[in-house]
């Protein structure tokens, strides 16, 4: 319940907005406050991170709080941003978040990387697959999201059962880009911002597509007692906005297909 000690206080050169959000959002959460604070001298953005789990304890503690301390308008925070978009499927469930207020701005796509010294490499991940010379390593998908999401995107391109003796699993995404790097493997299937993070010493040669790899889909909701609606529907349309997805680019994100 730390967050509550957040609560904004009288402050004459800058308004607070406050954003509970997952660690795993940290890079691109920043380099959007900047921009936006740049934009808005008025404005100081507080990033609040924690698991899921424990932002969803702190938000059902606040709205469940049996003395009454938060009411429409007066919340310590304004908005939600957790790893993913299950926790906002739920918080809307319970009514904590506005009805509405869901904004996606970001997703998440598998790559194949390639040490960046490799200058003949596979343009895709089937042209991957039928190389019977290359080895390609994934993350473990008993342990990882991404293991789960590589395995996902290899049935969904029919080319899980070629490439079964040629999987080299590595524990996680950094484990994925040393057994590259150390020619354990000649290719390797990470997530486009970790690719980014390796951009000196990797070099990605393929992105999987929506329909292929179901990228992961984030977003932002206004929290119930948001104390205030107009600035968050503010943060809410920069987000998505033109400038918003040159940065999220950037970093290696790609930018939600409106419908």
């Amino acid at each position: 319940m730390g967050l509550l000690s957040l609560t904004p206080a009288p402050c004459v050169s800058a308004e607070p907005l406050v954003i509970a959000a997952s660690p795993s959002l940290a890079t691109p959460l920043e380099a959007l406050t900047r921009a936006y604070e740049a934009a808005h001298p008025d404005v100081q953005v507080k990033l609040y991170f924690d698991s899921g789990l424990d932002l969803r304890r702190m938000i059902a503690g606040m709205e469940n709080s049996p003395t009454g301390q938060y009411f429409i308008g007066t919340g310590p925070i304004h908005l939600i941003a957790p790893g993913g978009d299950e926790l906002i499927t739920r918080l809307q469930q319970k009514y904590y978040v506005l009805p509405g207020s869901k904004r996606p701005y970001a997703t998440v796509s598998l790559v194949m990387i390639v040490p960046e010294s490799l200058v003949e490499a596979p343009l895709s991940f089937v042209a991957m697959a039928r190389d019977t010379r290359m080895r390609v390593a994934v993350a473990d998908p008993d342990m990882t999201l991404l293991g789960q999401k590589t395995r996902d995107l290899f049935k969904a391109l029919g080319i899980a059962d070629v490439l079964n003796d040629r999987m080299d699993v590595a524990t996680d995404a950094r484990g994925v880009v040393d057994h590259v790097l150390n020619g354990q493997a000649d290719v390797g299937i990470i997530f486009g911002p970790d690719a980014v993070e390796k951009a000196d010493r990797v070099r990605v040669v393929a992105v999987a597509s929506e329909k292929e790899g179901r990228p992961i889909l984030h977003s932002m909701a206004m929290e119930r007692y948001c104390p205030n609606r107009t600035l968050c529907d503010d943060f809410l349309a920069y987000v998505q906005s033109a400038e918003a997805g040159t940065i999220l680019k950037r970093l290696g994100y790609g930018v939600p297909t409106k419908p």
